[in-house]
């Protein structure tokens, strides 16, 4: 990616940024006269490009992934230290938002570090500008999909779980189920000598290609599903989460990259093209005859 390039998408994620913070902050409760939303919303990008800083300096990216999971725990420590009062579905929000964060981070930062490196970054890390855009975007990433559960814990209205609420949270039992199910099904696959170079068809991942993304969308579904009873105006808008992490996992940096480095490694394989194409992209189906 060319440095003009670059500098653009710095600038359009920050554009982008701002207007959540923005719109999740009518309604939030303040703290020393400032939005709580927006003093909690820049943590992310505060803690992304305070790591950024050495990651470069030392070329690695072991530290990314990391560093999102401690950007959602510190928000969310932060936000439900300055709210006066926590109801119920703060508490599931808050409870939700740690386990999913102290999982998913822990097993990325292991799987990087039993690698030794993260193929996504052998050019990108060399080059300030393009390295520096995704930090950023790792801290948009952050506010984004957190973006609900942060204007519902950062709000002062009170509303009782409902019936939403409860489809909320079997959404995201059932989407955290199969993202960690799917995680551990390959890791295994991985851990056999036997399966050294052969891609993964097995569990979860004879239905879909990508089980563990599907996971990560419906949980994101899930959590906006039983924020939205006590979220109005302008902070409806927060309710994109869900919808950015299936743009951002589907056409962006998930499937698009993960497909491609598959193809260069198994493009002419017989087995893998039959696997594509009798397997669901992202949804959990039965593969097809």
């Amino acid at each position: 990616m060319t440095q003009s390039k670059s500098l653009i998408g710095i600038t359009m994620s920050l554009i982008f940024a701002a207007s959540i913070l923005l719109a999740g902050s009518q309604g939030s409760l303040s703290v020393n006269g400032l939005p709580l939303f927006a003093v909690c919303g820049a943590i992310g990008f505060i803690l992304h490009w305070a790591i950024f800083i050495p990651s470069y300096a030392f070329q690695t990216e072991h530290y990314f992934d990391l560093t999102g999971s401690l950007s959602y725990i510190t928000t969310v420590i932060v936000a439900a230290a300055l709210s006066p009062s926590l109801d119920i579905r703060d508490l599931i929000i808050c409870a939700m938002i740690l386990v999913w964060a102290v999982r998913l981070g822990s097993f990325l930062f292991w799987r990087i570090k039993k690698d030794g490196q993260d193929k996504r970054f052998i050019v990108m890390k060399t080059k300030f500008t393009w390295f520096l855009l995704t930090w950023t975007l790792g801290g948009l990433w952050v506010l984004v999909t957190m973006a609900a559960g942060l204007a519902a814990l950062t709000s002062n209205t009170t509303v009782e779980l409902g019936i939403l609420g409860y489809v909320g949270i079997t959404l995201w039992l059932f989407g955290f189920a199969v993202e960690v199910i799917a995680d551990n099904q390959k890791r295994q696959f991985k851990k056999d000598p036997n399966n050294r170079g052969r891609f993964i068809t097995q569990g979860l991942w004879s239905w879909s290609q990508h089980p563990n993304y599907f996971g990560e969308i419906t949980l994101w579904l899930g959590l906006a599903l039983l924020t939205y009873p006590v979220l109005s105006g302008w902070q409806l808008v927060t309710l994109i989460s869900p919808i950015f992490v299936y743009l951002l996992l589907t056409r962006l940096s998930g499937i698009p990259t993960l497909d491609r480095l598959a193809k260069e490694k198994w493009g002419s394989d017989s087995d893998y093209k039959a696997y594509v194409q009798a397997t669901s992209k992202l949804m959990l189906a039965p593969p097809k005859k």
